[in-house]
């Protein structure tokens, strides 16, 4: 079976990638994984741009922002218990 690239250059494979490898380190509580996962936000974004959707473009931004916030939010102390 031969791995064909899209039309998308494998970016979206990269982003499949990234998506799946940062779940993993998220779920073990490890940083890297919302740094993996922002960079396949950025990728997932490229392909919306290159597929013409808005509606992925305007998702993964949404999500890229709400990564930058878990990677804030990880890096303070919890003073709220919350």
């Amino acid at each position: 079976m031969e791995l064909m690239l899209s039309e998308y250059y494998g970016i979206d494979w990269l982003a499949m990638i990234l998506t799946f490898s940062a779940i993993y380190f998220i779920g073990n509580r490890n940083r890297i994984g919302l740094i993996l996962m922002m960079v396949g936000n950025i990728c997932w974004a490229t392909v919306g741009f290159q597929a013409e959707s808005t509606a992925m473009i305007l998702a993964n931004a949404a999500f890229l922002m709400m990564n930058i916030r878990a990677v804030y939010k990880w890096s303070s102390p919890d003073t709220e218990g919350a």
